[in-house]
């Protein structure tokens, strides 16, 4: 989204979706290509549980149930087997996965989230530095409030947003080394964001109102999960 789209700041879920609309933009940028397997699967087991049971639909319609009564207990228990299938892999394997994709400096996979009422932006990016044969996986979890690159009146501010990931992220940083700030991850600011709670969640929000996209030094320091 650009930074001419105006969003609602107290909405937790226009904060996070917007940020995450802009994550595949500056990946693309920088020419990883995204990966959509898991997309792919998710929906091959939706679309399959759907035709299954229109076809059934349309057998007992076509044909009465006479002749669709053999097919109905098989087709009724593969539509909840492909539910249950389709629900584990929403919750336990995308897990909020909103981004893979492999570039020339490795493969990465970024799941976020946000905490009710608490406007900071939470990520687990797990990666694989290239080579990627000979280099292991690794994962790292980082956050930061959102009024690092959302403004006062609610507009998303690209800029802080790229230089925080490069800042965070090994394989985004070895892709965007003009974005990388040194400063970023360094100072008291971090211990703050990690112990905001519901008592002190309006204050936060407060300061998308009073402090714009400025954030204080070291809000993303990256974490090892």
């Amino acid at each position: 989204m650009s930074a001419t789209t105006k969003i609602a700041v107290h909405s937790l879920s226009d904060l996070k979706n917007t940020t995450d609309d802009a994550l595949p933009n500056y990946l693309h940028s920088l020419k990883f290509k995204q990966v959509h397997k898991q997309t792919d699967i998710r929906l091959a087991l939706g679309y399959t549980a759907v035709i299954i049971a229109g076809a059934l639909f349309y057998f007992d319609w076509k044909f009465g149930w006479e002749k669709s009564k053999p097919y109905t207990a098989p087709a009724v228990i593969a539509y909840f087997l492909l539910n249950t299938a389709f629900s584990y892999w929403l919750w336990f394997v995308e897990s909020g996965t909103v981004y893979e994709g492999e570039g020339k400096t490795g493969k990465i996979r970024i799941a976020t989230w946000t905490k009710k009422h608490i406007p900071v932006y939470e990520c687990d990016v797990f990666f694989t530095p290239a080579p990627t044969e000979s280099n292991p996986p690794q994962k790292i979890r980082i956050r930061t409030p959102f009024t690092r690159w959302f403004t006062a009146d609610g507009y998303f501010i690209a800029k802080p947003f790229q230089q925080w990931l490069a800042s965070e992220v090994p394989v985004i940083g070895a892709a965007d080394p003009n974005n990388v700030v040194e400063e970023i991850g360094r100072g008291s600011e971090t211990e703050r964001v990690l112990n905001v709670t519901g008592n002190n969640a309006i204050d936060i929000l407060e300061q998308l109102k009073a402090s714009g996209a400025k954030a204080a030094p070291g809000s993303g320091r990256r974490r090892k999960a």
